[in-house]
């Protein structure tokens, strides 16, 4: 009896450590957004360096996703664990101290660092540490929590700027992270997979093409897309992603495997997720700063604005999940992609210097039930397009083609944005965003024309690994 009171307590321990970590992580995707203007007021910059905020984050976070899990089974989950926390909490500090714009790019890319070695290894702590009868519940509560996070971004990212300063979006996780160091050091077992493998190769490969490609398209505008630096970091960027998807085949224990991408469900449900994070952040990236710049709204009064769309997931995803074990995960995956592109056209449609927010919210509305059910049935898909032994890789790999879609999306339609428009008169500001959200639309709705591909047998997730991939910071955008 109070062994198994011992092992209640240590479950719950782990819950609340790793959901509080989760929580950390998953809000620094979209917690900047709505302090972007702030950021620039006080640190100067254009908007190639607004972009690199976000993108130093999310690229880091995305490409050392596996790899961090990886050197988790290899040299101790807590350990590592404990690690990517520090290096978190440190980076957080140091970017509520940044003097410039260029240090704030580099602090937060040393965030992602951190959130990428952090986040991969909750699941596996957490799943450790809870008996299979409670899992799913641990698991759901693990998600709700992530969820909250993504849903609550903008909000909480304008309510601090706007009411202490822009630094307090970064002060905000030091203290957690204080507190998280020991407890995580006392309460949560330690464990590891001794013959787990690194793939170094594979994983500078994947980190220079992304950050060649994303590099170029961000200074495209200010350099010119003939310029040499542009075109050799486009040229070398997609030189290295090819090398990486050649190395994808041929290595022996790849971080990520290319055949996976042969069977249609993994190809399909893969593609379209990193597709639907390109329209989707990249829009929220500039309508959050439009809100502010064109419209003149506050931050606070921009992250409220912006909870139809970013909140919507929390009280349509149960809905979605009852529909995708009725009637299949695809359906409700492309139906939920179609009205993620629907919303974005509609705002394209009304957005002006002088729009009202009763004319915006339709939009607003259907993205965020659109976003709701794409996530629902996602993860379902991913776990049962690959087998037991590969769901671990299958789940790293759609959380790191989402975080790649998103650092994308910013670079592409800020690109967009800038050709047309700028940071200017909110006629200019309009004129650069219009263009850009259609384009979006466009993106999403390819994604939901790729989602086609999987096929419509209905899916039945195995007990103890579908629960988990709610996880997979399974709303994070952004």
């Amino acid at each position: 009896m109070n062994q198994h009171t011992t092992g209640r307590t240590g479950a719950a321990w782990a819950l609340v450590i790793t959901s509080v970590a989760g929580f950390m992580a998953a809000l620094d995707n979209l917690v900047v957004t709505t302090a972007l203007p702030s950021i620039r007021e006080s640190l100067g910059g254009e908007l190639e360096e607004l972009e690199w905020t976000v993108n130093a984050y999310t690229l880091t976070f995305a490409v050392l996703l596996l790899f961090g899990a990886a050197l988790g089974d290899r040299f101790g989950r807590r350990r590592l664990f404990l690690a990517g926390l520090a290096v978190f909490t440190g980076a957080s500090a140091a970017a509520a101290l940044s003097p410039g714009i260029s240090e704030l790019i580099a602090f937060r890319a040393v965030q992602g660092v951190g959130a990428a070695i952090m986040m991969p290894l909750t699941l596996t702590l957490l799943t450790a540490a809870v008996e299979p009868a409670r899992r799913g519940r641990a698991l759901g509560i693990f998600s709700a929590v992530t969820g909250l996070a993504v849903a609550g971004g903008p909000l909480i990212g304008g309510s601090l700027t706007e009411h202490i300063s822009w630094q307090w979006i970064f002060w905000l996780n030091v203290p957690i992270g204080l507190v998280l160091l020991p407890l995580a050091r006392m309460r949560l077992s330690e464990s590891c997979a001794p013959d787990a493998r690194l793939d170094i190769p594979g994983t500078l490969l994947v980190s220079g093409g992304l950050f060649g490609i994303v590099y170029g398209l961000v200074n495209a505008n200010a350099e010119g897309w003939t310029s040499p630096t542009v075109l050799t970091s486009l040229i070398a960027g997609t030189a290295l992603i090819g090398g990486f998807i050649h190395h994808g085949f041929r290595a022996r224990t790849p971080i990520l495997p290319m055949r996976l991408f042969r069977d249609r469900a993994f190809f399909g449900i893969n593609i379209a997720s990193m597709l639907m994070f390109l329209g989707m952040f990249g829009s929220i990236f500039l309508l959050s700063q439009f809100l502010q710049g064109a419209l003149g709204y506050s931050p606070t009064e921009a992250g409220l604005r912006m909870l139809p769309w970013t909140g919507m997931p929390m009280l349509v995803a149960p809905v979605a999940g009852i529909l995708a074990d009725r009637f299949g995960g695809r359906p409700v995956v492309v139906a939920g992609l179609a009205l993620q592109a629907v919303g974005l056209g509609l705002f394209a449609m009304v957005l002006g210097p002088d729009v009202s927010y009763t004319a915006q919210l339709p939009g607003l509305i259907v993205s965020g039930i659109g976003m709701a059910m794409y996530f629902a049935p996602a993860a379902t898909l991913v776990m049962s397009s690959v087998g037991p032994a590969e769901q671990g890789i299958a789940s790293g790999a759609n959380n790191a083609l989402r975080e790649v879609g998103g650092a994308l999306g910013v670079a592409v339609l800020a690109t967009v944005f800038s050709s047309q428009g700028g940071l200017g008169s909110p006629q200019f500001f309009t004129d650069g965003t219009v263009p850009a959200v259609w384009i979006g639309a466009g993106v999403v709705a390819l994604a939901a024309l790729v989602a086609l591909l999987i096929p419509g047998r209905r899916h039945a997730p195995a007990p103890e690994a579908a629960p988990g991939q709610q996880e997979a910071r399974v709303p994070v955008a952004a």
